[in-house]
This record gives C-alpha cells, sequence and structure tokens, in this order.
C-alpha cells in the first residue's frame, strides 16, 4: 500500500495525541511531521507518554506544505481560517479540518458525516470534520428527518465525558468539580445545533422542527450518550427495518435490537444505536467515543474515503469491554 504523506497541525491536546495514536499505526500513513507552537522541540512521547516505542517524532513549530499530501488541523476553534489565510497548501493537498470553522461548508469544505455525506467527501480536497454532540445526534435522528418522521420538536439528552472540553484547564473540567457530579450547560443553544440542521435540512427540505437539545457534563473521561424522541405513530419493527437500510452501507454504525451502554463504543470508531418505542414516542439512544467517531477516529475515516482507501483502514479498535 502506498503511504500518504502526512501532517498534524495542533497535535499536542486529546485530539491531536488520538490522531497521532492512529495514523503511526496505519498502513496508508507516513506522518511526517506534527505541529504545535505551545510544545515545539519535545518529543512527541513527552506530551503523549503512551505513545513511547510507538514514534521517534518530535513536535515542531514549522508548517511544511511541500511533498504534503494530507493535513489534519487540530487547531482551537476560530483559528483554521486565519492559519489557512497565512499558510499555502498545495491545490492537490486533502485537508481535514477538527474546528468549527468550516461545517457550514463554506470556502469548498465539504463537511465530514460519511454516513449522509461519502460522496461529496470522496470528491473533496477539503473536508470539515464534524463535531461529538452534532456525530451522535445525527446519527441518532437521520434516517427518521430523511423519512418525515419528524412533525414536532424533538426532545434530546445528551451526556459527554470531560475529554470533550478540550486539554486546557477550567472550573469545569477540573477532577475535583467532575467528579461524583453532573451538571447542564448551554441549554437549548449547543453550538453544534448549527450543524445538525444544515445535515437535516439537506436530508429534508422541508424539515423546520425544533431541537431541544440538552447537553451535561459527565464525570467520566471518554464517551457520549444521546436519548432522543418525537411522537411516531409507525410500529418498532418497521423503524428498525428503516434504520437498518439507511446504514446498510455504514461500517460503523450499528442498529442493535438489545439494549446498548456507553463501554460498547468507548475506544471504538463505532456508532450503536438502539430504538424503542414507548408511550407513542418512538426514542433513540446513541452511543460513541466523543474522541474517535466523535472526533480523530471519524477524521481518519474521511481520509480514508478521500483517498480511495478501504473505510475502515487503520480503525479496527477494540473496546474494552468493562
Amino acid at each position: 500500500m502506498k503511504k500518504i504523506k502526512t501532517a498534524i497541525i495542533g497535535a499536542a491536546g486529546y485530539t491531536g495525541g488520538e490522531l497521532i495514536r492512529l495514523l503511526v499505526n496505519h498502513p496508508g500513513c507516513d506522518l511526517v511531521y506534527v505541529h504545535s507552537n505551545s510544545q515545539k522541540g519535545k518529543h512527541v512521547t513527552e506530551v503523549h507518554p503512551d505513545l513511547l516505542g510507538d514514534t521517534d517524532l518530535e513536535f515542531t513549530d514549522e508548517v511544511k506544505s511541500e511533498g504534503i499530501e494530507a493535513v489534519f488541523l487540530g487547531l482551537p476553534h476560530g483559528q483554521t481560517k486565519g492559519f489557512l489565510e497565512t499558510h499555502q497548501f498545495s491545490d492537490e493537498t486533502v485537508i481535514i479540518d477538527l474546528s468549527t470553522d468550516f461545517r457550514n461548508e463554506s470556502h469548498g469544505f465539504a463537511y465530514g458525516l460519511p454516513e449522509t455525506n461519502r460522496t461529496k467527501i470522496r470528491n473533496a480536497k477539503k473536508i470539515a470534520n464534524p463535531g461529538c454532540f452534532a456525530t451522535g445526534i445525527q446519527l441518532a435522528l437521520a434516517p427518521a428527518i430523511a423519512n418525515d418522521w419528524v412533525k414536532s420538536p424533538v426532545h434530546i439528552s445528551g451526556i459527554t465525558g470531560s475529554t470533550g472540553a478540550g486539554k486546557s484547564l477550567s472550573d469545569t473540567t477540573h477532577f475535583s468539580y467532575r467528579t461524583n457530579n453532573l451538571s447542564v450547560y448551554k441549554l437549548f443553544t449547543h453550538q453544534h445545533l448549527k450543524e445538525i440542521k444544515q445535515t437535516f435540512n439537506q436530508l429534508n427540505t422541508g424539515f423546520k422542527e425544533e431541537l431541544l437539545f440538552v447537553p451535561y457534563r459527565g464525570n467520566f473521561s471518554r464517551g457520549i450518550w444521546i436519548t432522543a424522541y418525537f411522537p411516531y405513530d409507525g410500529d418498532l419493527e418497521n423503524a428498525i427495518s428503516v434504520y437498518r437500510s439507511f446504514y446498510q452501507d455504514a461500517p460503523f454504525t450499528h442498529v442493535s435490537e438489545l439494549d446498548i451502554d456507553l463501554k460498547q463504543a468507548v475506544n471504538t470508531n463505532k456508532c450503536f444505536l438502539h430504538l424503542k418505542k414507548e408511550h407513542g414516542q418512538l426514542v433513540i439512544y446513541s452511543a460513541i467515543d466523543n474522541l474517535l467517531k466523535g472526533a480523530s477516529g471519524q477524521a481518519v475515516q474521511n481520509f480514508n474515503i478521500a483517498f480511495g482507501l478501504e473505510e475502515k483502514t487503520g480503525l479496527n479498535l477494540k473496546s474494552i469491554a468493562f
């Protein structure tokens, strides 16, 4: 397999570390350099100690474009636009951005949710990776939206691990705050709602219903659990059949007839879905790993699609059961 010369810009944080872990073991990737202004000159293993024995790379603050075929951008939200204005890559370089900056598909970026946008991704040189909550919610509801089942506001709750807030310390990511605790933030106003509505409007141009999303901070490190529900007159068996058909070509999204739990998805690039019908409501559970299917794993999935590789290449990860 030909190795694709690849770089990571902004590789010191949680998603950057996950990208390195995936790409140093990816059979189609030659990770040429990893960039970080804050960690320049340090060995990668000084910042991500678990990679000892996997890579001898050092962080650099230089941005090299010559010969680079793919670049992952792990910069903080709001900084990617400025970075691309001052750093030029070849028109043939595939750029995969993990920030919010281009998720509205501006500046030639395709939205990188493979389950709904695979054709665009396959033909794109610029890909905007979805947000973590956005991924879990969209996969939970996309078949229902596409089939015009939703005729009223959708109630959604979601709980995320502390790694979803990034590596920088804050009052609400501190161990003393998170442990044995639970809290709500950005009630009905979460920034991922914009990209979710964009996808839903593309799936169903008539969809105008509100998404009433309650996000929770969880007292665990990684994973996202979504519960979404809306009134539904159909039968459960039909709903399950429609969902399975919708995701029949999606190698990482699985509809389970058995109850699911978060640990099934943690440390994988999978999304597990489970449907119930109770009190006239269709209820969908969705479980993903926020750092993998919700960020770096999905970015590598998009890398595979963009370069014509088998979609699961480098992503056959095994979950910890307990």
